[in-house]
């Protein structure tokens, strides 16, 4: 991931809100696309190792190939 450079800005001395560039802004909406992504699969993956699974030679009968 590239580098994010904030801008954060201070309200009753708390740090309220961030600013970023748009460029840094859409790289991090995708990084946590991706993030969801990556643990949609892996649940996918857990839920799917308690099935039994379908040999290639069985589908390659199925299909005629």
């Amino acid at each position: 991931m590239s580098k994010l450079h904030p801008m954060i800005l201070v309200k009753n001395g708390k740090k309220e809100f961030v600013i970023l560039t748009y460029e840094e802004f859409v790289a991090l909406q995708d990084r946590l696309a991706d993030t969801d992504d990556l643990t949609d699969l892996r649940k996918a993956k857990r839920a799917e190792q308690k099935k039994k699974g379908i040999p290639l030679s069985e589908i390659k009968r199925e299909l005629g190939v």
